[in-house]
């Protein structure tokens, strides 16, 4: 056997054992009531969601259970074919093969496949994470060359959602960037080894007229204010944010 075949097999395996680690944690948990009821504030039924960095699908799932169309937006090659395994015959639920950013265009999309939740477009994130305690042991060895559209061309091809997920490891404020056209309410997902690009897309948001905003840590689907504050309170709230909290996702509205 050849070196490159067998470095070509042995990252194959690699990310088949990255997807199969992601299909375990994302959807043999006991979260799936907690998370429908979470969303449900969000969408209806018929309503549409975009689901941007779809990664295995489980808020796909969720989104489907509530009654919702989704567009799944997916750069990644394995991740792409197990979405359309999990989803592709489902007429509600379309699905893209592209990154999303400020721009259309190509773009490099670094891939870790031992752990492909965490592959991304941003050099500075892989850069946070090598020098960040808890990220001990992830590796991006390898890299794939990807379309890139913004969010006003999905808007464009699919329509007008109601809601937006934005899960992108470092590349939020970007994904922001390319929006013009604002839906009902939103989500990023921001880490403590990056609150910059959290600040950026909270102001990307305001820009946008989002006016309300509150936060999840983690995958708990339970918001961490009792009432949905302002872009300077959960700036606050995000700067006092410990290091070990480690990732969760804000949360914004155009109104009350």
């Amino acid at each position: 056997m050849s070196t490159d075949r067998g470095n070509a097999r042995g990252d194959g395996l690699r990310a088949a054992l990255g997807v199969a680690r992601s299909l375990k944690i994302y959807y043999l948990h006991g979260r799936r009531s907690r998370m429908d009821a979470f969303y449900r504030a969000f969408l209806a039924p018929q309503d549409l969601a975009f689901d941007i960095g779809s990664h295995v699908g489980d808020r796909i799932g969720c989104f489907r259970r509530i009654g919702a169309r989704v567009l799944a937006v997916e750069p990644q090659p394995v991740l792409v074919r197990t979405l359309r395994w999990l989803y592709g015959r489902d007429p509600a639920v379309r699905i893209e093969a592209t990154a999303v950013g400020r721009a259309s265009g190509r773009a490099d999309l670094r891939l870790n496949r031992a752990n492909p939740t965490v592959s991304t477009l941003s050099t500075g994130f892989i850069s946070a994470a090598r020098e960040a305690p808890g990220w001990e042991g992830q590796h991006w060895d390898g890299a794939v060359e990807v379309a890139c559209t913004r969010l006003d061309d999905l808007i464009e091809r699919h329509g007008m959602p109601r809601f937006i997920k934005i899960d992108v490891e470092g590349y939020e404020a970007e994904v922001l960037g390319g929006l013009t056209r604002p839906v009902d309410a939103l989500s990023f997902e921001f880490t403590t080894i990056q609150k910059d690009v959290a600040r950026s897309a909270l102001a990307e948001c305001s820009r946008l007229g989002y006016v309300r905003f509150n936060a999840v840590l983690g995958e708990s689907y339970v918001f961490v204010h009792d009432v949905w504050v302002d872009a300077a309170a959960i700036g606050r709230w995000l700067e006092a944010l410990p290091h070990t909290a480690n990732s969760g996702d804000i949360y914004a509205r155009r109104v009350d």
